[in-house]
């Protein structure tokens, strides 16, 4: 969002926009569109103009849905707010996204998390087997010997 269209606001996280409501000192939200979405502008109750910021940065909380916006001022305990609709674009998209792609993050994520579950469950699988004194172990060159014929006999099948 360029700087220069908006007045300087000062950041508020979510949790400090919370709080002020929550205390009665938020005055007034609105909801300008700037581009392709919109930011939440607040007016505090102490005369301090402030910007729903991001939770990492100091960047304002960009929305590119109202109903999100609006969802997130009704979680808050917001029921009223206004909306500037004066520089929103609806056709203006961005062209860049300062946040990754969360959904390709999150499958792997999961992903990993699964593979970790599965590969610790097998290792306390061979643990108990290792320390059970019913089991017999198989010595490593009868494995591999084993693991070879298996591979020599899957060869010949795909040679024939």
């Amino acid at each position: 969002m360029p700087s220069k269209q908006r007045p300087a606001l000062e950041p508020f996280t979510l949790e400090e926009f919370r709080a002020a409501e929550r205390a009665g000192g938020v005055a007034s939200v609105t909801l300008k569109g700037e581009g392709g979405g919109f930011y939440m502008a607040l007016s505090t109750r102490s005369g301090r103009d402030a910007v729903l910021a991001t939770t990492r940065g100091k960047e304002p909380r960009r929305f590119t849905s109202l109903d999100k916006a609006v969802r997130l001022l009704l979680q808050i305990g917001v029921v009223t707010a206004q909306v500037d609709a004066r520089n929103w674009n609806p056709h203006q998209t961005e062209t860049t996204r300062k946040r990754p792609d969360r959904a390709a993050a999150m499958k792997r994520a999961h992903e990993a998390a699964a593979h970790d579950r599965w590969f610790r469950a097998e290792v306390e699988q061979a643990l108990r087997e290792a320390s059970d004194p019913t089991i017999r172990p198989i010595p490593h060159d009868r494995v591999l010997q084993q693991a070879s014929a298996v591979i020599h006999s899957s060869q010949r099948a795909i040679e024939d």
